[in-house]
């Protein structure tokens, strides 16, 4: 008998919980055994009880450590800060998880298999600004703080290495700016350099690259890279073009991992004009829950529920009207679920 394994899980915003019911029956098809304590956040936690990230929300994720979510839209005004943005420093999660991989073959860019991992609590997204007045004008300056530490770097890239090593990658890209931000980026690529000389060296190939340069070669011959591992702000950009590669957001998943919690996610926002039409594609979720299976060492799992959307999308060309079909969610999940049950 298969051990319960507690999660939390969050509906979120929008299209949210249309595409987590599509995720919880392939995840039921499979017989996974995650044991659900159903919480609310973003807008929902706004309009429940007045807080997009309720204590007991919070509380549910430092009992479980691990966690499925929807979307989650951050309200406009009212001094709100971003509920992902918050869980990742309220549980220490340090590093972001995003694949890109094709899987539906033909388009523009075809055969990509790529990783993209982004420090998640660093640079400049530790939110440190302020304004300078000057004469009359209150927001005549505006200064930013970035901060990098030679510990987070190392355990961020630390972590990429390891997964570099854990899934095969050949090579591993370390993306900065040090020709600029010569501290800032700088210390980063320092630490990955060292890091590589002292316990990785032999086991994949180590490259760096400038972050513009970067974003030139993903466009010109993506294929060149494998991993690519950088700072919070480059990644937060390199991972939504490489996910533009392989068809769009609608098809990107994202894991946000820390030491002490894992959180699975969609990394698309909710899709108020859409939510409630039973349009919404949910592949991006489930393939975050894949992830999640991986994570809990149910790769057998994750290997039938990445094979079942695969031929549900390219042998049975069951697609949503994003992907150029007619399906509905509905259709689309009743597609993947049978897929699941007859493969």
């Amino acid at each position: 008998m298969t051990t319960p394994i507690p999660a939390t899980l969050i509906p979120g915003d929008g299209i949210g919980p249309e595409i987590i019911d599509a995720t919880l029956a392939a995840l039921d098809a499979l017989q996974a055994p995650f044991e659900w304590d159903r919480q609310i956040a973003g807008l929902e936690g706004v309009n429940q009880g007045g807080d997009p990230l309720p204590q007991a929300t919070l509380d549910s994720i430092r009992r479980t450590r691990l966690a499925l979510k929807g979307p989650l839209e951050t309200p406009s005004g009212g001094g709100y800060r971003s509920s992902n943005v918050r869980l990742r420093e309220e549980f220490n999660l340090y590093a972001n998880l995003r694949p890109a991989k094709t899987i539906i073959p033909g388009g523009r860019f075809d055969k990509i298999d790529l990783v993209v991992v982004r420090e998640n609590l660093e640079g400049l997204y530790i939110g440190h600004e302020h304004y300078v007045q000057i004469d009359d004008d209150p927001h005549a300056v505006a200064i930013a703080t970035g901060i990098n530490t030679r510990a987070g770097g190392r355990r961020l890239l630390e972590f990429a290495f390891d997964h570099a090593v854990a899934t095969g990658r050949k090579k591993v890209t370390i993306v900065h700016k040090a020709n600029i931000m010569k501290a800032l980026t700088g210390l980063f690529l320092e630490v990955g350099e060292e890091l590589y000389e002292r316990k990785y060296k032999g086991k994949f190939e180590l490259e760096t690259v400038i972050i513009d340069a970067c974003a030139m070669k993903l466009v010109l011959n993506p294929w060149q890279f494998d991993m690519l591992v950088t700072t919070n702000l480059f990644g937060d950009i390199l991972s939504d073009l490489v996910a533009g590669l392989v068809g769009g957001l609608g098809m990107a998943p994202g894991a946000n991992i820390g030491a002490d919690a894992a959180i699975f996610e969609a990394v698309h926002g909710s899709a108020p004009d859409i939510a409630g039409k039973g349009v919404a594609n949910p592949t991006a979720l489930l393939l975050a829950a894949a992830m999640m299976l991986d994570h809990v060492k149910l790769t057998d799992k994750a290997t039938r529920l990445r094979q079942a959307l695969d031929a549900t999308l390219n042998i049975d060309q069951v697609r949503t009207g994003d992907l150029g079909g007619k399906a509905t969610t509905a259709e689309f999940t009743r597609a993947l679920v049978s897929r699941i049950a007859n493969g």
